[in-house]
């Protein structure tokens, strides 16, 4: 047979085998038999130095367009079993798989309840360090070293006079370094205190501070403000009380209590009073033009409070049973 018939001969065999092909695995044996280093199309190429030397040019010119039609079928054939693959595993009529949506944890939920209520009437949003300095979180709040007012705060220390923060109360100071008065903020935050666990403490919980700072600031301004919140945030019908406090940085101060229809007993939600003129001085306020307010509410007891939850714990130990009540 000469190489003209070889190469006719080979070509047919190939259509008559790519015609039974229709996938990719299929076209990886075609290619093994005439394509690779023993296949029959490379076996032709050595049959070219048997021609003349007349006639090699033009055989040679048929076994390339041999190899390259061969290559054109063979690709085209993983080319389209690839997409055919690909669609039939895809059952249109199938119903869709149901994912499970996430959710707002429930702490998250009630701080933007918070943020909203106060954005409402003229409150800006504000965040600060977590981690600071002695000065800011107990010094520049009236509460110098030793003072009696630092046993009600069971701090973590980082170091000699680095704190994991006590209270939301140290951006107070950091926002009145920065802001010129008069100014309304509050501030959602972390904060760490060395506490014993109990249904109703934790190391670590979430308050929201509040500052407001202009002339002629008064408690009667403070109160409204807060019955405000109260309502807005319990109802209009949720009894509630005031109780003179102290606090170092507020004079005079109070706290306020939400009834709990579940224990049948009133629970605190926050703390507040007027800012202390020392604590102006540390910022360089003049206390002779200005006046202010400020508060700071557990995030944790009002969820507890709202939602009728008996134990500070649950909000914390992951159990989805509990969150997707929520």
């Amino acid at each position: 047979m000469s190489l003209k018939d070889s190469i006719k001969s080979v070509k047919n065999d190939f259509l008559t085998d790519f015609a039974t092909v229709s996938d990719s695995s299929g076209a990886d044996l075609l290619k093994q038999k005439y394509l690779s280093r023993n296949g029959l199309v490379t076996n032709l190429f050595k049959q070219l130095g048997q021609v003349s030397k007349e006639d090699k040019p033009l055989f040679g010119q048929l076994l390339n367009q041999l190899k390259i039609d061969l290559n054109d079928k063979l690709n085209s054939l993983d080319s389209t079993s690839d997409t055919v693959s690909d669609a039939d595993k895809i059952d249109i009529f199938m119903p869709g798989k149901i994912y499970p949506s996430g959710s707002i944890h429930i702490l998250e939920q009630t701080m933007l309840d918070i943020k909203k209520i106060f954005s409402e009437i003229g409150f800006n949003v504000a965040y600060g360090p977590e981690i600071d300095d002695d000065y800011h979180n107990f010094s520049a709040l009236n509460v110098p070293e030793h003072h009696p007012a630092r046993d009600m705060q069971d701090t973590f220390f980082v170091d000699k006079d680095i704190v994991l923060r006590t209270h939301t109360s140290n951006v107070q100071i950091h926002l009145m370094e920065q802001e010129e008065p008069p100014l309304r903020f509050i501030v959602p935050g972390r904060v760490y205190r060395n506490e014993a666990i109990s249904y109703k403490s934790y190391c670590l919980f979430h308050q929201v501070e509040g500052l407001f700072v202009d002339k002629n600031v008064s408690f009667s301004q403070l109160k409204g403000c807060l019955e405000y919140f109260a309502k807005k945030m319990f109802g209009a019908n949720r009894k509630m009380r005031w109780r003179p406090s102290y606090f170092p940085f507020t004079e005079p101060s109070a706290e306020v209590d939400i009834w709990d229809e579940q224990r049948n007993q009133w629970m605190e939600i926050l703390g507040c009073g007027m800012v202390d003129p020392e604590v102006f001085k540390s910022v360089g306020y003049d206390t002779n033009v200005w006046r202010g307010y400020a508060f700071g509410m557990g995030v944790e007891r009002i969820a507890m409070l709202k939602h009728d939850i008996d134990d500070i714990r649950l909000f914390y130990n992951g159990d989805v049973r509990f969150l997707r009540q929520f």
